[in-house]
């Protein structure tokens, strides 16, 4: 690989893992999306060009068609364990909410220059776009105001739907096509608000703090899914 640890950190999502640390079922891969990324298509999964890596020289040697097609394999078997655990919920409870946790770069022109501006970066941005969003309104609204309702530095977090990203990524995409009366997945990525996204140091008060938003969230997500038809 070409790329080295602090450029392919800077990335990744370090530190998700721990927002989930309240829900009572947890997916938590470990494995760079630069060897797989799990949240697109098989098509594009496997970074080959700069211009799939956000400019980035991935590779010294580009993986072999062998290489691929395990990683390919790895791809496919997530997909699998993940649509048996929620069939698997879907015969338990009838319905159920998949929150794909991802986070976001907000300081792209270096560490010390100044940051995406806030009208288009918000504190968390929900992703609805492979929905139907009519359908789950009424989990997706009050969910946004629960999360509005926590503070993360001492600021009301500022949630916004499809502005950063839309959620077009692909484990939503499986889960509403797959689940599409019984699953309502939503993409949230994180500002990297709780950490510093160069030289990747956490913020272990903002992890808690968004942590305790996504936590206290989980009650208002209950009831909300109470309520589908």
């Amino acid at each position: 690989m070409a790329l080295n640890a602090a450029d392919r950190l800077r990335e990744e999502d370090p530190f998700t893992a721990h927002f989930i640390a309240g829900m009572p079922t947890q997916i938590v891969v470990h494995r760079s999306r630069f060897e797989i990324d799990l949240n697109r298509s098989p098509e594009s999964a496997v970074y080959l060009n700069p211009e799939q890596a956000w400019g980035l020289e991935v590779w010294h040697e580009k993986p072999d068609r062998n290489a691929i097609a395990d990683l390919l394999r790895q791809h496919a078997s997530y997909y699998g364990l993940l649509h048996h655990v929620l069939t698997q919920t879907e015969i338990q409870f009838g319905k159920f909410i998949v929150l794909d946790i991802h986070s976001y770069n907000h300081r792209r022109d270096g560490a010390d220059s100044p940051p995406t501006d806030q009208s288009g970066a918000p504190d968390i941005n929900i992703g609805t776009f492979s929905m139907d969003r009519e359908r789950w309104a009424h989990v997706i609204e009050p969910f946004m105001a629960s999360l509005r309702a926590s503070r993360v530095k001492g600021c009301y977090i500022d949630v916004r739907e499809n502005i950063a990203f839309q959620g077009k990524g692909e484990q939503t995409r499986f889960i509403h096509e797959h689940f599409p009366y019984s699953g309502c997945a939503i993409a949230v990525e994180m500002k990297k608000i709780f950490m510093d996204e160069w030289t990747g140091k956490p913020d272990h008060a903002a992890i808690k703090e968004l942590r305790d938003a996504i936590t206290a969230s989980l009650p208002v997500l209950k009831t909300a899914l109470e309520g589908t038809a």
